[in-house]
């Protein structure tokens, strides 16, 4: 049974949510047009998130995938968490109801960036449930992204494109209504304020019950840019944003799946190990001011300063332990109080433009980013052992409140990374073209986690180089290679810090382009490899030694878990296409499989699955109202994981495997005209109720939600 683990070492809560940058990276183009990016022709989107280059997504030598503002709409997602859940190629991972992982590729997703701005997430946990509102668009590069992170895993790289003032007056704003008591209001309002000043303020509001029992969420989120072009070359941009998610009822770690005996549990889908007192409240704030200048003939220099504060405030519940299968009892808790609060200063200075060579026109991209982040994080932690009652009662059963003796100051540490990066485009010929570059980091840390000594001090140049051949007008080949370090806080059985993972990527494949450039499609092969990978291997009791293993000295951390470095490679294929298949059939989505195995050959990281398919379509008649239908459909394959720890508590000797069987979650939306400007739609999810297990990734899990509706009725002017 895996203990719970608070936050990661590497700046973890600080760094989901927004870093702002400026267009520099996500809309380059608008230096010099000063509007929004229009997406003309599939595959011809603009994106800089794997190569710092504005390319062409068709250009760009890796797989990237872009869920645009009119998906998110059409299909009511408001949070990041069922937005990934969409993306080709991506695993999420919702292992607690307020703590949620990301995988692709067979690695954990570390790296999460704004406008193409961000570090990198030690843990790669998501707090809370993200607020899609504030984004116009979400990239996902897949594969190790060295130019723009340098840090991280083979996986992938996610990037939220910021809503941006425009030169429009306009204003959207909805109303929903749903299941379990759900209500949400949004407001997105642009307004030209003279011929050089623009403002954009975005507010959403959302209140829903949980499926599990107690759950319940409260969110606000704000936003407010402001772009003043101050000459012809001279653009300004300030914003601040705020989101505060308030959820009660909330589940750290999960629920046991299994008896003492191994059979399993047979649970209701509303089935919590929660209680009605838990609480996980966030407050995440930033503030960001951009320069960009333009020098003429396409070149161009932009400077970020952002600070970013992220508190939060939760009182948790843990539940151990198996229960017997005739009377019930074996599962205890323990709780704690856990405030937190977090600071990060980021400054970023980026340079591109075109140049020649040998008769030929290329683009040349540079930058230095350097941050900081400080961390404190207090612990109250209970001293009472909580009693749960049999599983029938999970959920049903009231749960005492322990008492708490007092906080004390668990952690209080501080990481700086500086990076130099640059990439440059090459026009070999009139059909080959390259990507080359590198990226550079220095890291620094210092200070104490729960007892574990932070300081850390690594560097590292990780390369790209990658190419692309145009077959045809509407088909080219590409490949390309990078490799990426992650310095790692995880220690090994004997309490020290495990060693740096270095990873690798190689991906090859084939884009293009049909039905005139309305349809993108891409098939892709890949190979990642991890060395030393961390992964989890067990934990240490009250006394820091490691359960179950005899004959190793006792120097862990009380209740904490400790790490196996374990080399891990993943290799297979991912088909992908987006589009209009008509004028008014529009069509995304692809099919991806892994096969990850360890040194030994076996297969490893077996709670992600190897096989899944993605699939978004929707279908328009103008004639009637505008109608719109619309269905995503995502499937996947069986996962597994092991429980090795049953006889510690009293149970069977030897390794009990869990199973979660394939399933497919079908979504349908219809929206029509109801008459000029105004739009009603309906959303329902999960249509035919499949009950399904959210991740097995930590040997406990809780249920995945069953159907819901939503109704939605949209003002736009």
């Amino acid at each position: 049974m895996r203990l719970p683990v608070r936050h990661s070492l590497l700046a973890s809560t600080l760094l989901i949510a927004p870093a702002l940058h400026g267009t520099a990276h996500a809309n380059e183009a608008e230096t010099a047009t000063n509007s929004d990016t229009i997406v003309v022709t599939a595959g011809l989107e603009q994106s800089s998130s794997a190569t710092a280059l504005a390319l062409p997504v068709k250009e760009t030598p890796q797989s990237v995938t872009i869920i645009d503002r009119k998906r998110i709409e059409d299909f009511a997602i408001t949070n990041v968490n069922d937005l990934l859940e969409q993306a080709v190629g991506v695993n999420v991972e919702r292992v607690e109801t307020d703590r949620t992982y990301f995988s692709s590729r067979g690695f954990d997703v570390s790296n999460f960036q704004v406008d193409g701005i961000g570090l990198p997430l030690a843990w790669g946990i998501q707090f809370g449930d993200l607020d899609t509102a504030l984004f116009e668009n979400v990239e996902i590069v897949r594969g190790a992204n060295a130019i723009m992170t340098g840090i991280g895993n083979p996986s992938a790289t996610v990037n939220y494109v910021r809503k941006r003032p425009t030169d429009e007056l306009k204003f959207t704003g909805s109303a929903q209504l749903g299941t379990r008591d759900y209500w949400r209001a949004e407001g997105d309002a642009n307004i030209p304020l003279t011929d050089t000043l623009a403002v954009r303020a975005i507010y959403a509001h959302e209140d829903r019950d949980g499926y599990l029992s107690y759950n319940h969420v409260n969110r606000d989120v704000y936003g407010a840019i402001l772009r003043w072009q101050a000459t012809p070359s001279l653009r300004a941009t300030v914003g601040y944003t705020r989101q505060e998610n308030d959820a009660d009822g909330v589940l750290w770690g999960a629920i046991p799946l299994v008896y003492t005996d191994g059979t399993r549990i047979d649970l209701k889908r509303s089935a919590t190990t929660s209680a009605d007192w838990t609480y996980w409240n966030t407050k995440d704030q930033s503030v960001f001011g951009e320069l960009v200048y333009d020098f003429g003939g396409g070149w161009s220099a932009t400077g970020i300063a952002t600070y970013r504060r992220f508190q939060e405030n939760a009182k948790l519940l843990y539940a151990y332990g198996y229960p017997d299968r005739e009377t019930g009892e074996g599962v205890y808790g323990m709780a704690g109080i856990y405030p937190s609060d977090y600071k990060q200063y980021l400054g970023d200075v980026y340079v591109s433009g075109p140049f020649r060579l040998f008769g030929r026109e290329h683009k040349l991209a540079f930058g230095v980013s350097v941050s900081k982040s400080d961390a404190k994080e207090y612990e109250n932690f209970s001293e009472d052992t909580v009693v749960y009652p049999s599983p029938s009662e999970w959920g049903e059963t009231g749960i005492p409140e322990p008492s708490y003796p007092g906080s004390y100051l668990a952690a209080d540490y501080s990481d700086r990374l500086t990076r130099v990066y640059g990439a440059a485009h090459l026009v070999l010929t009139d059909r080959v073209k390259a990507v080359v570059g590198a990226s550079a980091m220095w890291i620094k840390s210092t200070g104490f986690s729960y007892g574990a000594d932070q300081a850390r001090k690594d560097s590292k140049v990780s390369p790209y180089v990658g190419a692309v051949y145009e077959l045809t007008p509407n088909v080219s080949f590409y490949a390309s290679y990078t490799d990426i370090y992650n310095p790692q806080v995880e220690v090994g059985i004997d309490g020290a810090r495990l060693d740096p993972a270095k990873g690798t990527s190689l991906e090859g494949g084939i884009k293009s382009t049909w039905l005139d450039g309305k349809l993108y499609a891409t098939a892709a092969v890949f190979k990642a490899k991890q060395k030393g990978l961390a992964e989890y291997a067990g934990y240490f009791d009250e006394d820091g030694c490691p359960v179950g293993v005899d004959g190793v000295a006792c120097n862990g951390k009380a209740g904490g878990s400790y790490y196996d470095p374990q080399d891990t490679t993943s290799t297979g294929f991912e088909v992908e296409l987006s589009g209009q298949v008509t004028h008014n059939w529009t069509l995304s989505g692809g099919f991806t499989y892994l096969d990850i195995e360890n040194a030994d050959g076996d297969d490893t990281r077996t709670w992600i699955p190897t096989k899944s398919l993605k699939l978004a379509s929707t279908y328009s008649v103008p004639e009637l109202n505008d109608l719109k239908l619309g269905a995503q459909l995502r499937v996947q394959n069986a996962t597994t994981a092991v429980v090795s720890d049953l006889s510690a508590y009293g149970g069977v000797e030897g390794d009990v495997t869990l199973k979660q069987k394939g399933y497919a979650i079908l979504d349908l939306m219809a929206g029509v005209r109801v008459v000029e400007h105004v739009r009603a739609s309906v959303n329902v999810r999960n249509v035919t109720n499949v009950k399904y297990l959210n991740s097995l990734k930590w040997g406990q899990a809780f249920y995945g939600a069953p159907r819901s509706a939503v109704v939605t009725l949209s003002v736009e002017y």
